[in-house]
């Protein structure tokens, strides 16, 4: 059986593992610049190589929005603690502020197959959040209990993984 993949669903998965892997190594080795600075690589080329680059871009600061008030809710409430890239002390650090960023770059490719599946795509962000933000706290990224990070992240990801625009890819 011959499976075919998209390039651009090929490269956007790679990418965005790619990104995860330095935004939160980064974080966890006071290199969170570095790590971000490939996470906006990620997103440029993403921008590049979309039909309507503009509605992606909306998307994507939109995700961003979300993700920075979503995790400064976490940090006030005292779910989370981040070793570096703070830049205000309550708000989430930047490199997270961009894991929100390239997330968005996922929800027209290499999550496309979510569109107009609410309920799949809350149970996706419902599991693949957690496991996220765990993994990232086993690398050292941030300081809290795997109770309160799989709890936050889960409930923030199923609530927050937002219906992209159709045909922008």
């Amino acid at each position: 059986m011959k499976m075919n993949v998209d390039p651009k669903i090929a490269l956007n998965f790679i990418g965005c593992q790619v990104a995860w892997s330095a935004c939160v190594l980064g974080g966890a080795n006071d290199r969170a610049l570095a790590g971000t600075l490939v996470a906006a690589a990620v997103i440029v080329l993403h921008l590049a190589l979309v039909k309507r680059a503009a509605p992606e871009a909306l998307m994507i600061a939109t995700a961003s929005v979300i993700g920075l008030v979503w995790d400064s809710a976490l940090i006030a409430i005292g779910l989370f603690t981040y070793p570096s890239g703070i830049i205000v002390p309550s708000l989430a650090p930047y490199w997270m502020v961009a894991l929100w960023a390239v997330f968005a770059t996922s929800l027209n490719l290499s999550m496309g197959f979510l569109k107009g599946r609410l309920w799949l795509a809350a149970l996706v962000g419902g599991i693949g959040g957690p496991v996220s933000y765990l993994a990232g706290g086993r690398l050292g990224d941030g300081r809290s209990s795997a109770r309160s990070r799989g709890a936050g992240a889960r409930l923030g990801r199923a609530a927050t993984t937002p219906e992209p625009p159709r045909d922008t890819t």
